[in-house]
């Protein structure tokens, strides 16, 4: 499989499992057969939402950029090293096409309560994650054309 057409992949997949779990919380207030349906219609919706991000914004050059450039961001600490933000860039591409055409700030309470269950081993604590996380959300912004959030950057 070609690199391009497993980013591509990973993109779809990661918006699939997003639409799917939002499409079942959505569908389950019309019982179980309501969050079968909305995990369904979920992860179709989200799959393409996915690969559309991955076409602009591929994942494997995401996370070189950021790599390459973590430790000369204003939130950098100089105790942690990559082990520990990569997580959170990570975070920030998985978790915007669930959000995608809102505010960081306007999901940041939602992003806050399931960083504990996807850092991974990272020692950061949501205080220390967030600015890679929302530097990593503005980063696939300005790739999206008509995707900037609400403060521009």
């Amino acid at each position: 499989m070609s690199d391009v057409k497993k980013d591509h992949s990973i993109g779809a997949g990661t918006g699939a499992v997003a639409g799917a779990v939002a499409g079942a919380a959505i569908g389950s207030a019309a019982g179980p057969v309501g969050s079968l349906v909305g995990a369904v219609a979920g992860g179709v919706v989200g799959a393409k939402a996915g690969d559309s991000i991955a076409e602009a914004v591929n994942p494997t050059e995401y996370e070189d950029h950021f790599k390459k450039t973590y430790n000369t961001r204003e939130y950098y600490k100089p105790d942690r090293d990559w082990n520990d933000y990569q997580p959170a860039y990570k975070y920030g591409y998985e978790t915007y096409p669930k959000y995608r055409g809102r505010g960081f700030e306007e999901v940041e309470s939602d992003l806050e309560r399931n960083w504990d269950k996807t850092r991974a081993n990272s020692r950061l604590a949501w205080s220390e994650a967030r600015g890679a996380v929302r530097d990593g959300w503005h980063h696939i912004e300005r790739a999206l054309p008509g995707d900037l959030d609400k403060d521009g950057r």
